[in-house]
């Protein structure tokens, strides 16, 4: 989700293939939550050390990120695919009440919302004309993984990498800012990301019905 860091090389090329320059500006959430309180809300010891990064990461992919930030782009996309507004916008208020989100809430919106300001051109997309004049009437929030699952279904883009590159993008972020105070090197930071996105595969398979499958 954050800027590219610079231990990771050009590894997104990999991840995120032909989604890689929009799909970097789409997932760019830099300052979204500090990790202080991510690891607060996930109620593990603060990342001070390696081990309890890890811990973090280990907590945050298996609380947060899978069963929350990616389940909320794969049904954003299956909504969108079939323009089912109302969906959308229960899952929209869904995510307004779920408690592991609170601490992003805000600045997820705020996100959010930016992006969709950016596809306001877009006049004959009448699925994202209407979403964003809920956001606008105060109807829906515009929560992040929403618009970035919707925009993988308006350009035709595949579920599964986009899936793919939302996650790993999000876990290279935190390692990223981590690495400085942790005095990580590069070698330790591409293991940790190695060691954390090994199950992305078989993780985002689990995500994805036949019929929603890209």
């Amino acid at each position: 989700m954050l800027k590219q860091a610079q231990f990771a090389g050009d590894e997104s090329a990999e991840w995120l293939g032909d989604l890689h320059p929009l799909m970097e500006q789409l997932g760019s959430l830099e300052g979204l939550i500090t990790l202080g309180a991510a690891a607060a809300l996930l109620q593990v010891p603060p990342a001070d050390n390696p081990a309890a990064l890890r811990l973090f990461l280990e907590n945050y992919q298996s609380r947060i990120l899978l069963p929350l930030e990616l389940m909320a782009v794969h049904s954003a996309y299956e909504h969108a695919s079939r323009n089912e507004l109302s969906e959308l916008l229960a899952l929209d208020q869904r995510l307004t009440r779920e408690p592991m989100l609170r601490e992003f809430a805000a600045a997820s919106r705020r996100i959010g919302q930016c992006q969709l300001q950016r596809l306001r051109p877009l006049r004959d997309q009448r699925f994202v004309q209407r979403y964003l004049q809920a956001v606008e009437q105060g109807d829906a929030h515009g929560w992040h993984p929403l618009v970035y699952g919707m925009t993988l279904a308006l350009y035709s883009l595949p579920l599964r990498q986009g899936l793919m590159g939302y996650a790993w993008q999000t876990l290279r972020g935190f390692i990223h800012f981590s690495a400085r105070p942790l005095q990580l090197s590069e070698s330790d930071c591409q293991s940790l990301l190695d060691e954390h996105c090994a199950g992305l595969p078989a993780a985002v398979g689990g995500l994805l019905t036949p019929r929603a499958a890209a």
